[in-house]
């Protein structure tokens, strides 16, 4: 599972995920817990690993599960077309 697309980020720092994307977050050091407002959260605060594009609430971004970027949606298309 290479690469997840987000249609809405939640923040420009962290998105609520399931339990199903965990492992991966965990594994690229992403994984955010112990929040009020919801359990497992990805951390993208660093915004796209391409070019640095923040994330703002509502935008859509990818998820490089084995690179362990975040990614812009226009760097993630690219990159899936890849």
């Amino acid at each position: 599972m290479p690469l997840i697309h987000f249609e809405s980020a939640d923040s420009t720092e962290r998105t609520q995920i399931g339990e199903g994307i965990v492992r991966f977050a965990a594994q690229a050091g992403r994984l955010e817990t112990g929040r009020e407002e919801g359990k497992y959260f990805l951390q993208h605060a660093d915004g796209c690993g391409v070019d640095g594009h923040r994330i703002a609430p509502g935008e859509g971004f990818c998820f490089d599960t084995d690179a362990g970027e975040i990614l812009c949606e226009d760097h993630g298309r690219e990159r899936s077309d890849d």
